[in-house]
């Protein structure tokens, strides 16, 4: 080999070592050419599809939040003494809140499968009157989970009423409810909120474990806080089966993924 040739090899071979050189101190400074997988082949498989954002009527599948699942539920201490307790909050530190709806005077279309799609847990308070006309409208949500409870007969104002006709009101609206749906209500919550003793010792008679009010109300897709402008652990929220039910309905939910809790069973904590 001539002299000429052997020196063209020499540099060869350096530029080719002093390439790998920087390629090597490229990698390790994590500054390396950026690339993209070449493309698929025709006819190969493709990546599967994200699942389908379906539309509703007022309301999209993302409309509804994601939440984590519930840790294991604490039991809250019963109340001796022949009145039931009267509960505005579960008293818990976990992450949790309680979604509570009224009444079932507004039979909206939608309610049955929101409730289904957004895979919460929430309870049903009703009132027999309200439902009579058609008590299977409520069965699809319980076959997804919602829990029915006692909310009176005809929705009055129970306050200062005497006993007998307390009695008559809570254990008469359990009693109906428990024929339509194979299950008689543990808990109550009195029209209004209003209460009085007399309540209360009608709810422990009744056979139930507690009286509930609320924390948070939602109405028209607006939440109104009781207390700051945040879902407490072991808030308790209430909102009314209504024309406006789909906006508070995804207004709950939003304010409970904002707080970073999540939607928990009532009954699971009495």
């Amino acid at each position: 080999m001539s002299i000429l040739r052997r020196l063209t090899a020499v540099a060869t071979a350096l530029a080719l070592a002093g390439c790998s050189a920087a390629g090597a101190r490229d990698h390790a400074a994590g500054g390396g050419p950026s690339w993209a997988p070449a493309p698929a082949p025709s006819g190969s498989a493709s990546p599967p599809s994200a699942k389908p954002d379906r539309q509703h009527d007022g309301w999209r599948d993302s409309d509804i939040p994601a939440f984590p699942p519930a840790p294991p539920p604490e039991k809250i201490a019963p109340v001796a003494g022949g009145k039931a307790p009267y509960l505005l909050r579960i008293p818990t530190t976990q992450k949790v809140a309680f979604i509570t709806i009224d009444d079932g005077f507004v039979k909206h279309p939608e309610a049955p499968k929101l409730i289904a799609a957004a895979h919460v847990p929430v309870t049903l308070f009703l009132t027999t009157d309200a439902v009579k006309d058609d008590p299977g409208f409520f069965k699809p949500m319980i076959e997804a989970g919602a829990v029915v409870e006692a909310h009176t007969i005809s929705h009055p104002n129970l306050r200062g009423k005497p006993y007998a006709v307390q009695k008559h009101q809570i254990c008469g609206s359990a009693d109906r409810l428990a024929q339509w749906y194979g299950r008689r209500p543990v808990l109550f919550r009195p029209p209004f909120g209003n209460k009085d003793a007399t309540t209360l010792a009608a709810v422990h008679d009744c056979g139930m474990k507690a009286a509930f009010m609320w924390k948070e109300t939602v109405h028209k897709g607006k939440v109104r806080y009781q207390e700051g402008h945040r879902v407490q652990p072991g808030d308790i929220i209430l909102m009314h089966f209504r024309e406006a039910f789909v906006d508070d309905f995804l207004a709950a939910l939003r304010a409970i993924h904002k707080a970073g809790l999540t939607p928990a069973l009532l009954e699971d904590y009495v």
